[in-house]
């Protein structure tokens, strides 16, 4: 059975490529400590503030567990 886990990220500017390795990071974390068999898929949205500039990420990991 398929499971998701989220994952969120404010974006600030300047700082967005440590901030996209941070992500990368607890992603990575995630699967190595949590039984994790199977990546399903792995997609990213932002979100935006009244403005439309991007303020934050939002990573959606759908994997499979091991039995």
């Amino acid at each position: 059975m398929a499971k998701i886990k989220t994952f969120t990220t404010e974006l600030k500017i300047f700082q967005t490529t440590k901030e996209l390795q941070a992500l990368d990071k607890a992603v990575n974390d995630f699967i190595a400590g949590n039984n994790v068999a199977k990546v399903v898929s792995v997609s990213d949205t932002v979100t935006s503030d009244q403005t439309g500039a991007t303020i934050g990420l939002i990573r959606v990991l759908a994997y499979e567990e091991v039995k």
